[in-house]
């Protein structure tokens, strides 16, 4: 019973699996309403027909890809309402929020300006003309829209960096209830809606962030928000604080922008192989999801927690989430990993297509089957890539994993799948190895970052008061009443 005190995180402490848990669960349930979204977006598409689920994933992670920065700035304000959470400076709270809003406004103005770019890229990926024009249409539509996912993102932070989840449980959970019908509705023009196929699927997913925003807008901007941090009182522009967001917040973007990109380039690449390749490893990605996004949850509770512990000076209690944050985790991939490979072609037969050729979707099925079980090992490496990241930028220490991202990215994605594919002709599986092993070093860099203990001595927000301040009472977690 000792040895197993020593090896299992605390449960009842402070930042043991129960406080992570309290902020985490709601989190999880979150980002499992998002996966069903993009699931159930998926499986429309995939019974729409085979152009639309090939044309799907590589436009979704087009318009994904040119988003990621900005979201990765706009969401480095978890940190900062983290640490000044932690300090007990709580208008800065409100201040760090209004910054995340103006520069969430500002990204929505460029990625619409960009929202008739994707058909340059498609085209130079060389995909089939048929699945390039749904590839378009469906970029075009989500990248018009992006401001309005930006901007929840932001108000999100007010909650999330306070470890007050449960708003952001709801308000998905709204999203959810709100795209699944609208996607099944507008993709094949059921109840007086026209026929919209791809193109429908994409207004759905914006019409469920607007709904979103909305919510958020009013959770936020309540009277006894207002009264606490003074958030209509903060609401100007402030150099200093906007420049934070930015310094520490772009190279979180761009640890963002490069790992998507890598994923993004990967399926341009192995469009060129073929369009049954491109149909499988769709399927495999999007079944990934459902292992991926819960993990997501987790990550913003250690990064939440590891922020207020070194907001108050206390990074020891930041080692204590992270560790709880990581046992919960890889508790629930271990299960997940299990099931992909126990059960492959029942999950991938979900994606089966009733308009499809017998032979190609055959074929496709096969391969989507192999590729599960690369997804099931790399998810579990995968699980400790997102806690300790998360963790890192919770102490502010996103340079590194910027940069580190970048250099394995370009290293062991980018240049090794382009010359194995195109030069040397190599299939898919070898493509996936080459995708495998960039999630195993990832892991193994971040656990050593992390192990080496510098983001302890890290702090973005000042340690004492300035006299503009306000000193009040920290919330309480879990923060049911904000409902």
């Amino acid at each position: 019973m000792n040895i197993l005190r020593k090896i299992l995180p605390p449960w009842d402490r402070p930042n043991g699996c129960r406080d992570v848990l309290t902020i985490s669960l709601p989190l999880v349930i979150s980002m499992g309403a998002h996966t069903a979204m993009l699931f159930t977006d998926r499986l429309f598409l995939s019974r729409y027909s085979v152009d639309a689920i090939a044309a799907a994933t590589p436009a979704g992670l087009m318009a994904f890809m040119f988003m990621c920065f900005f979201t990765g700035v706009v969401s480095f304000a978890n940190t900062l309402v983290a640490q000044s959470v932690g300090s007990g400076r709580m208008e800065q709270v409100a201040r760090s929020l209004w910054q995340a809003v103006y520069f969430a406004l500002l990204a929505g103005l460029i990625l619409a300006a960009l929202s008739f770019s994707g058909d340059t890229f498609f085209r130079w990926a060389g995909h089939a003309e048929t699945v390039r024009a749904q590839e378009s249409g469906y970029f075009r539509i989500l990248m018009q829209g992006a401001v309005f996912a930006l901007l929840h993102d932001a108000l999100a932070c007010f909650y999330s960096g306070q470890g007050l989840t449960r708003p952001i449980m709801f308000i998905n959970l709204a999203g959810v209830l709100i795209n699944i019908p609208l996607d099944y509705c507008l993709i094949y023009g059921v109840g007086g809606f026209p026929e919209m196929g791809i193109e429908g699927a994409a207004i759905a997913t914006i019409l469920g962030h607007i709904l979103m925003l909305a919510l958020f807008i009013a959770l936020v901007f309540s009277r006894k928000n207002n009264r606490l941090f003074g958030l209509w009182r903060q609401r100007s522009f402030d150099k200093q604080l906007f420049g934070k967001l930015f310094r520490y917040g772009a190279p979180a973007g761009i640890q963002f922008f490069v790992d998507i990109f890598a994923f993004t380039f990967f399926l341009m690449i192995i469009g060129r192989i073929g369009r049954n390749e491109l149909a499988a490893t769709n399927i495999a990605f999007a079944i990934n999801s459902l292992a991926f996004m819960p993990m997501i949850g987790f990550s913003i509770a250690a990064s939440s927690l590891v922020g207020q512990a070194i907001g108050r000076g206390r990074p020891e209690e930041g080692i204590t989430a992270t560790k709880s944050a990581l046992f919960l985790t890889m508790s629930y991939m271990w299960v997940v990993a299990v099931l992909f490979v126990l059960f492959p072609e029942i999950l991938c037969g979900i994606f089966r297509s009733s308009s499809a050729d017998p032979a190609s979707d055959s074929a496709v099925q096969a391969m989507a089957v192999v590729l599960l079980r690369f997804v099931a090992f790399y998810s579990l490496m995968d699980g400790l890539n997102v806690i300790y990241s998360g963790a890192l930028k919770g102490a502010g220490d996103t340079a590194f994993i910027g940069w580190t991202i970048a250099i394995l990215s370009i290293g062991l994605i980018i240049l090794p799948v382009t010359l194995a594919v195109l030069v040397f002709q190599a299939g898919l599986y070898t493509a996936w190895i080459f995708a495998t092993l960039y999630v195993c070093v990832l892991a193994v860099a971040f656990w050593w970052r992390f192990r080496q203990g510098k983001w302890k001595a890290m702090r973005i927000m000042e340690p004492h008061l300035a006299a503009a301040d306000v000193v009040l009472p920290r919330p309480e977690i879990p923060g049911a009443e904000e409902l």
